[in-house]
Order: C-alpha cells, then structure tokens, then sequence
C-alpha cells in the first residue's frame, strides 16, 4: 500500500485507496464484507468510506447498514485506531420513505448534531475522521452548515470535513463562510470521476462527474484531497456483462476505451488497474475509493499500487480526445 495526507501535509496518513463499503449489509451480507474489510486491512488499508445513506433505497433498509457492519468488524477486530474513518450526512430521505432528492436532510445545523450521534453510534467509535456533506442543500446558508461542523470538530466528534457532489462556487462559498467564521474548512472533496468522459448534458441528478471547472479548482488547492467515487464504472472496464453506463455513451468514450485497452495490454495490467494508476498519477491526484463485493474483486484495485504509468501511456490516455 501507498499513503498520503488527507488534507494537505498535517492531515492524516490516508491508503492512497479508499474502500467503498455501499452496499455492505444490504446487497453484501456480512461475512462478506468481513471478508473485503480483512483482506483490505491486511493489504495495509486504512482509509474507509461510507455514509448514514447506505443503502436506504434496497428493499427493507434504512441507510444505517453499511455503518452497523463497519461498527461490528471494527469492534471484532479490534482495529478502530489504525482507520480513518470517514462517513456522511445530509442525503438521508427525511421522513424516511418520502420523495428522493425533494425531501433528502439537508445539511442545517439541527440535522448535522442530530445524524454524527447516530452515525457514531452506529459506527461504535466516539469520533468519525472525515464528516462529508453528501450533497449540496442550497436552502440552509453555508454559514450554518460550516458552523455546525466547526462545533463538532471543537467537540472532538469529528476530526474533519468534507463536502461531496458540490459545485466549484459552493465549495469556495462555504470555504469563505468558514474562515470567517473562525472554524476549520474542508479538507476533502468527493465526486464522481472516471477516464471516460459523460457526453455533454449528461444528467447524474444530485451525484454529478466532476466537471472541468472543478478539476481545475482543485488543482489549485493542493489541501484539499480530491476523492473519487465511481472510478472504475461499477466494473463496465472489464465486465463483458456490464454495459457503460448511458451517461458515457458516445464517440468519444469509443476511442477512449480502444486506446485504454491497448496500454493494458502493453502494461500487462486490466483496465480497471489502468484506470486507477491514472487517477492515481494525475494532476490534480485522485484518491479512489474502490468498491469490491469479494476478495479478488479487492486484488485486482489492490494490484493498481504502485503501477506507474510512462509519461508516453500517460500522453496517449489523455490525448485521445
């Protein structure tokens, strides 16, 4: 495993992968996920990623499960003091059952103090390393939301914030409100990213690819860790019996994948591996988070440390456009 700081340099020391656990005790039952949780710790994995929202759409869920399970393995290993944990709030349906993205929590001070309860006592931990807001709610000021997690990174609930799914501007607006404020910004931004490019109008709804803006933003705030979700398209690189998803459908995503086939072949490598060593390697530089439902599924992302791609592979993957 490789490491980084999340954060900028006094952040902390972050598995340069991330694990996704989303469908951990919904769609993966738990002995699996035990098993994903182990092989990823044992591969020298610290750094895990879930949120008060997984999975509430599958059927008879609440969005509690994936950190009920995270709750049970840490406490069974016993390994709470060797992760950095992060998870998230302001997604949840709220009442449960109601309209979805209408009726998503928000992101008001009374939601954020009420869900890090909740969310810690499901984890079974007293602070949660990374609090992200999961998507933007454009109806609570960023002044009270960033003064809400300020109050909790006072109170040692959570060590840091992070915001997901928000645009450049909103993240430069609730950074602004935060250093007025006197409290600690965010250190961390989550989005949709993959080598493919959506054709343009693609609609993700509330969990949009990161635009062009935003990647340039970011390269300009080096303390702010960019972290990826969807990095390896739910297994379309290499699954036959998956298909791209719509959103990348056109021209351009066909020559994209032509010539990512050809550099992993040239590297001896999957195209997933490929398509993680340039993240990785990118500016600005991606954390990924991976998902796996099994323990090869893990090996094969895990097997992306350390492949480095020559600047000439690297020209060709991005040039193609």
């Amino acid at each position: 495993m490789e490491y980084t700081n999340l954060g900028g340099p006094g952040g902390p020391r972050v598995s340069t992968l991330c694990l996704g656990t989303l469908p951990f005790g919904t769609r993966i039952d738990e002995a699996a996920a035990f098993a994903v949780l182990d092989r990823f710790h044992e591969a020298g994995g610290t750094f895990i990623d879930t949120a008060n929202t997984y999975a509430f759409w599958e059927p008879g869920a609440t969005g509690a499960e994936s950190e009920l399970v995270i709750g049970r393995w840490m406490r069974s290993r016993g390994v709470r003091d060797e992760l950095v944990l992060a998870t998230k709030v302001g997604a949840l349906p709220d009442p449960p059952g109601s309209a979805w993205p209408e009726c998503a929590e928000g992101l008001s001070a009374p939601v954020i103090r009420r869900e890090v309860e909740k969310s810690l006592r499901n984890l079974g931990t007293d602070r949660i390393d990374l609090y992200y807001a999961h998507i933007d709610d454009r109806r609570t000021p960023v002044a009270e939301t960033m003064g809400a997690f300020g109050e909790l990174v006072g109170a040692g609930k959570i060590g840091r914030a992070g915001c997901s799914n928000f645009a450049a501007w909103r993240i430069e607006e609730s950074r602004g409100a935060a250093v007025a404020a006197g409290v600690p910004d965010y250190a961390a931004v989550q989005q949709r990213y993959t080598y493919l490019r959506p054709r343009p109008g693609a609609d993700f709804g509330v969990n949009p690819h990161a635009s062009e803006e935003l990647i340039d933003y970011l390269g300009t705030r080096p303390e702010l860790t960019f972290t990826a979700y969807t990095t390896q398209l739910t297994g379309a690189y290499t699954d036959p019996g998956k298909e791209v998803p719509e959103q990348y459908r056109h021209q351009g995503s066909e020559r994209r994948l032509k010539v990512l086939a050809e550099v992993a072949a040239e590297l001896g490598a999957t195209a997933n591996q490929v398509v993680l060593a340039w993240a990785l390697g990118g500016e600005p530089p991606v954390l990924p988070i991976v998902g796996a439902s099994t323990t090869a599924q893990l090996d094969e992302s895990l097997g992306a440390v350390g492949l480095r791609l020559p600047a000439e592979l690297r020209k060709r993957l991005d040039d193609v456009d």
